[in-house]
């Protein structure tokens, strides 16, 4: 896999993944919920979306190795991707929070 793929792979998946906790109503966007009414609520989605955070973080980890040797990081790297994943779930959140829907 080229770079320049692998770069927009990356944004794609961070994306959908940041995304995935406020479209979906399921959990993980796999397992049913026991109560089948309603939404999921704030503190779920928040929980939910703070998971994916980390197995999306792991997959790039993966995707580092692929490529060559995994640099190591500082906090200033975590504390910088976890603003721009929070940047990439804001249209999730608009559609999820500030939209009205008609169910």
């Amino acid at each position: 896999m080229s770079l320049n793929l692998t770069v927009w792979l990356v944004i794609l998946v961070a994306f959908v993944a940041a995304n995935l906790p406020f479209i979906n109503q399921r959990l993980f966007a796999v397992l049913p919920r026991r109560q089948a009414r309603g939404r999921k609520g704030f503190g779920l989605q928040l929980l939910e979306w703070l998971v994916l955070y980390f197995v999306a973080g792991g997959f790039f980890l993966l995707l580092e190795r692929n490529a060559g040797q995994i640099y190591p990081q500082g906090w200033e790297f975590y504390a910088t991707t976890l603003a721009l994943f929070a940047t990439f779930a804001f249209p999730g959140f608009v559609y999820s929070h500030l939209m009205r829907h008609n169910d």
